[in-house]
């Protein structure tokens, strides 16, 4: 059962590999990243950041949606991490199971806006929002469990 997919640039950190799995009781973690499935050094420091208890699996954004498709995750609480906003939308449209998406931390950059504190988007990101608040997604910006969630329909 997926427990949550969240779009986090640092991927998993204290604030994910702790707070965030210990609240949603995740005995797996799935970082969904191409660029961290093809480097060792990433992987490395991802497992060892990684909760005493909890399966990491690192793959691409293809191979993740492939094995949520067949049900290979089905066994676990599981919390999906993505490193972008547009690898949490190619997800969530190959993969009709997830309803909602938590923004936790986005890169900032010269060509992107701030719609939060800790949330810079690009135009194409901006419309990918709205679009995903449009089909009925439940899209919001939530750091930490304790924070309340903040509604990107309305930042958007």
């Amino acid at each position: 059962m997926i427990e949550m997919l969240r779009v986090d640039h640092r991927l998993l950190h204290g604030q994910v590999a702790f707070s965030w799995t210990s609240m949603l009781s995740a005995d797996c973690i799935l970082i969904a990243n191409d660029s961290a499935a093809s480097n060792e050094l990433k992987k490395t420091a991802m497992k060892l950041a990684k909760p005493n208890g909890v399966k990491l699996v690192i793959k691409n954004v293809v191979d993740s949606i492939a094995a949520l498709n067949k049900g290979v995750t089905d066994k676990y609480k599981l919390f999906i991490v993505v490193g972008n906003i547009e690898d949490a939308a190619t997800i969530v449209e190959n993969y009709s199971e997830i309803k909602s998406i938590n923004i936790g931390g986005t890169l900032p950059g010269d060509d992107k806006t701030n719609i939060s504190k800790t949330i810079s988007v690009t135009k194409e990101e901006k419309k990918t929002l709205k679009d995903l608040v449009g089909s009925g997604y439940e899209v919001y910006i939530q750091m930490v469990p304790s924070d309340s969630k903040i509604d990107v329909g309305k930042l958007v």
